[in-house]
C-alpha cells in the first residue's frame, strides 16, 4: 500500500477501530538507501575483503617470529571488522542528524580520553613504541575518536555562527582554541601526524561552511615558524623530515623504514611477485601490516595493484562529496565533507609515504592497516555517511513487516 493509496482511504471517511489499529500496527519508518549510498556500502565491502587478504600476507611472517600462529593478527582484526560492520548497520540506521545535539559531549569525551592517556599509569595507558597514545592495552585509541568528534563538533559550531565566520574573532577564535587543546595533547602523546589532521579537518569544513580563505592565509602565516621550531624538538619529526628532503644524508636509523619500502614497491613492477610471496615482511620492514601495509601491496599486487586501491579511495571521493551534496541539512552536508575528506586524505597520505613522495606520517590506510579502534570506527563513520545518503520513508500494509520487501 502506497502513500497514494492511503491518502485516498482517508478522503473516503472515518474506518472501523478495528480497521485503523490494524493499519497502524502495519505502519513503520525505515532509511532506504540512495544509490551513492549503494555504492559507498560496495566500495567499503571490497576495500575490507581485500584488505583483510593483503594484512594476513604482510603479518603472516611477524606473527610467526612473535611465537603466535600465522593467521594472530588477521583473526584479532576479524574481530575488529565484526565489530565494525554491527557499528555500520547501526550507523546507517540512525539518523545523522542527531549528532549535532550531541557534539559538545563527544568532544569532551575526547578530550577527556586523550587526557587520560597522558595521566594514567602504564597498566591502563601503555607506552607502545614510546608514545601514550592507547588505553586499555592496545584496545582504545582516543586520537581516531578525536577525528569524528573534531568533524561533529567543527560542522555544528559552523552552522551555528552562521555570517560570523566572517569575523576573526567572533567566529573562529572558539574554533582555535578548542581544536588548539586536541592539538596540543596529540603533540604531547606525540603524535605530530593526528595534530596536523585536526587543524587541516577544521580549515576544512569551515572553509566549506563559508569561513573567509584570508583569515587561513594570515594564521598560516602567524603559526607556521612557531610549529616548525616545536618540530624542531621533537627529535623523530626534525629526522623524518630530513630524510624526506635529502635521504642520502639522512640518518640509516630514519631512513631505513622509507628504503625499504621503496625496495617493496620496486621489486613489485606491474604485475607484482604474487600474493604471499614477499619478501620485506621477513623482517626488512617495520611494521609491514600497519604504517606501510601499501608496501606490501606495491611488492605483492605490483603498480597495477597500488593503482587499483588508490582508484577505489577515488571513487569512495567521488561518492562521498555527491552524498554531500544532496545531504538533508546544512550541518549533515559539512558532516559529509568531513567524513569523506578525512578517509580518503588519509589514504592518500599512506600510500605517498610508501612511495616516497611524502615524508613518513604514521598515518594507517583506512580498512586495511591492522588496527582494531581505527576499523571500527572507519566503519562506523562510513556508515554515519551511508545515512547521510539515505532518506526516510514510511511503509505501508503487510510489505511493512518484511525487511526484504522494496
Amino acid at each position: 500500500m502506497t502513500d497514494r493509496d492511503a491518502r485516498d482511504d482517508f478522503a473516503a471517511g472515518p474506518a472501523a477501530p478495528g480497521t485503523r489499529a490494524a493499519a497502524q500496527a502495519d505502519v513503520r519508518q525505515r532509511w532506504r538507501m540512495g544509490p551513492e549510498a549503494r555504492a559507498l556500502t560496495l566500495i567499503t565491502a571490497a576495500v575490507l575483503a581485500f584488505g583483510l587478504a593483503v594484512l594476513y600476507s604482510a603479518s603472516a611472517i611477524v606473527a610467526m617470529n612473535e611465537g603466535h600462529s600465522s593467521a594472530f593478527y588477521l583473526v584479532r582484526q576479524l574481530e575488529g571488522a565484526v565489530v565494525g560492520i554491527v557499528a555500520f548497520a547501526i550507523a546507517a540506521k540512525m539518523d545523522a542528524g542527531r549528532w549535532e545535539r550531541w557534539a559538545w559531549p563527544l568532544m569532551w569525551l575526547t578530550v577527556a580520553t586523550m587526557i587520560a592517556c597522558l595521566v594514567l599509569p602504564g597498566s591502563i595507558a601503555p607506552r607502545v613504541h614510546g608514545s601514550k597514545r592507547f588505553l586499555f592495552g592496545t584496545s582504545l585509541q582516543p586520537s581516531e575518536l578525536g577525528k569524528f568528534g573534531v568533524i561533529v563538533w567543527v560542522a555544528m559550531l559552523t552552522v551555528k555562527k552562521g555570517d560570523q565566520l566572517r569575523h576573526l574573532t567572533r567566529g573562529l577564535l572558539p574554533f582555535l582554541v578548542v581544536i588548539g587543546l586536541l592539538d596540543v595533547l596529540a603533540i604531547l602523546e606525540p603524535d605530530l601526524s593526528v595534530a596536523m589532521l585536526y587543524t587541516l579537518l577544521m580549515a576544512v569544513i569551515l572553509y566549506a561552511g563559508g569561513a573567509r580563505i584570508g583569515h587561513f592565509v594570515a594564521l598560516g602565516a602567524i603559526t607556521i615558524p612557531f610549529l616548525w621550531t616545536k618540530a624542531e624538538k621533537l627529535q623523530y619529526a626534525a629526522l623524518r623530515l630530513t630524510s624526506f628532503l635529502d635521504p642520502g644524508a639522512a640518518p640509516t636509523r630514519v631512513s631505513y623504514q622509507l628504503q625499504q619500502s621503496l625496495v617493496a614497491v620496486g621489486s613489485g613492477r606491474l604485475f607484482g611477485v604474487g600474493f604471499g610471496e614477499g619478501r620485506q615482511q621477513y623482517g626488512f620492514l617495520p611494521f609491514p601490516y600497519s604504517d606501510f601495509i601499501a608496501s606490501n601491496i606495491g611488492e605483492e599486487w605490483g603498480f597495477l595493484g597500488l593503482a587499483a586501491i588508490t582508484l577505489a579511495f577515488a571513487a569512495f571521493a567521488l561518492v562521498g562529496f555527491r552524498i554531500s551534496r544532496q545531504a538533508r541539512s546544512p550541518f549533515l552536508q559539512l558532516v559529509a565533507v568531513g567524513l569523506t575528506f578525512v578517509t580518503v586524505l588519509t589514504a592518500l597520505l599512506h600510500i605517498g609515504v610508501v612511495v616516497g613522495l611524502l615524508p613518513t606520517t604514521g598515518l594507517t590506510l583506512p580498512f586495511v592497516s591492522y588496527g582494531r579502534s581505527n576499523l571500527v570506527l572507519t566503519l562506523f563513520t562510513t556508515g554515519v555517511l551511508v545515512n547521510i545518503g539515505s532518506t526516510r520513508e514510511r511503509v505501508y500494509g503487510a510489505s511493512a513487516t518484511d525487511p526484504l520487501a522494496r
